[in-house]
C-alpha cells in the first residue's frame, strides 16, 4: 500500500496507478475508520479500478460551535486497517498542503444544501464541497463512493460535479449498521453505555415511521408524533422529514423516490441517520 502526503506525490502515485490499472476509485474520509468505511473500500475493489483512500479532517467543515479539536483521530490504525482491506493507496494531505497559503477559492452549492444540515451547520456544506472538489482534482479519481448514511452530503455532491462538469462517477454505498441497527459513525465512540443503549431508538423511530406512512398517513403529523417519541427517550431532534431523495425538498405524501431524514443528539453526540421509503 502506497502513501502519499504531498502534492507531487499524489499526483506521481495517481499517474502510476491509472498506467497500470487503467482507473481510480477514490473513497474520501476524515479517518477514525470503522467497518461502514471498510465497505466503502470493498464496495470500490469490486469496481476494478485500483484503490485510494483519503484521510483529512476538513477544518472548513465544522463550525465556530463545532469541537474540531475532539474529533477522533488514529492515523497508524487507519493505515493497519486500509492495508488489510486492500486499499492502494491513502493521500494523507496535512492542512497546509490541502489549503495552501493563498488559497483563495470556495466552493458553494445550493439546491440540495439548503435546509437540514445546512441550516444547522452554516458554511458546513461549502467546505465539504470544496474539499471534496480538491480530492478529486489531486487524486484525478474516475469514482469516488460515499455512505449513506450522510445522505444529504452525497446529494450535494452529485450535484457539485453534475454543475462542475467533473468527470467522476459517485456510487453510494448503503449505511452500515450496527446489529442494534445503529449507523455506524466515527462519533459513536464518544457514547456513553447507556446513550449506546438508546441510541438504536432513532434508526428503529425511522422505520416505523416508513410503516405509518406506507399506510397513508399524513408526514407531517406522523414526523411530528416521531419526534415526540424520540424526545421522550432522551434525544433533541434537530430535524426529521420525508423529503425528495433527489433535491430533498419537502413532500407530504408519500410517492416514489422518498427519503427519511433524521438528526439528533443524545448526550454530546450528534447522529444522523436516514432511510429510503
Amino acid at each position: 500500500m502506497r502513501i502519499a502526503r504531498t502534492l507531487t506525490e499524489i499526483a506521481s502515485e495517481s499517474r502510476e496507478l491509472h498506467a497500470n490499472r487503467g482507473r481510480l476509485a477514490l473513497v474520501p474520509t476524515m479517518g477514525a475508520l470503522h467497518d461502514g468505511h471498510l465497505a466503502l473500500i470493498a464496495a470500490a475493489r469490486t469496481s476494478g479500478a485500483a484503490v485510494a483512500a483519503s484521510i483529512f479532517v476538513n477544518p472548513l467543515q465544522f463550525g465556530p460551535q463545532e469541537d474540531l479539536a475532539r474529533y477522533p483521530r488514529d492515523e497508524a490504525g487507519d493505515l493497519a486497517k486500509l492495508a488489510v482491506a486492500g486499499c492502494d493507496l491513502v493521500w494523507l494531505p496535512s492542512v497546509e498542503v490541502m489549503y495552501p497559503a493563498g488559497d483563495a477559492t470556495l466552493v458553494t452549492v445550493g439546491g440540495p444544501s439548503q435546509g437540514f444540515e445546512g441550516a444547522v451547520r452554516p458554511g458546513h456544506f461549502a467546505g465539504v464541497a470544496t474539499v471534496v472538489a480538491k480530492l478529486f482534482g489531486q487524486t484525478r479519481c474516475d469514482l469516488a463512493l460515499f455512505g449513506a448514511k450522510d445522505w444529504q452530503q452525497v446529494q450535494v455532491i452529485r450535484r457539485m460535479v453534475a454543475d462542475l462538469c467533473l468527470n467522476v462517477a459517485i456510487e453510494t454505498v448503503p449505511t452500515h449498521r450496527e446489529p442494534s441497527g445503529l449507523a455506524m459513525s466515527s462519533r459513536n465512540r464518544f457514547l456513553t453505555a447507556a446513550e449506546r443503549a438508546v441510541a438504536p431508538a432513532l434508526y428503529a423511530t425511522l422505520v416505523g415511521l416508513a410503516e405509518v406512512l406506507r399506510a397513508g398517513g399524513d408526514a407531517a403529523k406522523a414526523c411530528a408524533a416521531a419526534e415526540t417519541t424520540l424526545r421522550s427517550q432522551g434525544f433533541g431532534p434537530d430535524y426529521l422529514a420525508l423529503v425528495d431523495a433527489e433535491s430533498l425538498l419537502p413532500i407530504t405524501r408519500l410517492g416514489e423516490g422518498n427519503r427519511l431524514l433524521a438528526a439528533a443528539r443524545l448526550g454530546s453526540v450528534r447522529l444522523l441517520d436516514n432511510i429510503e421509503v
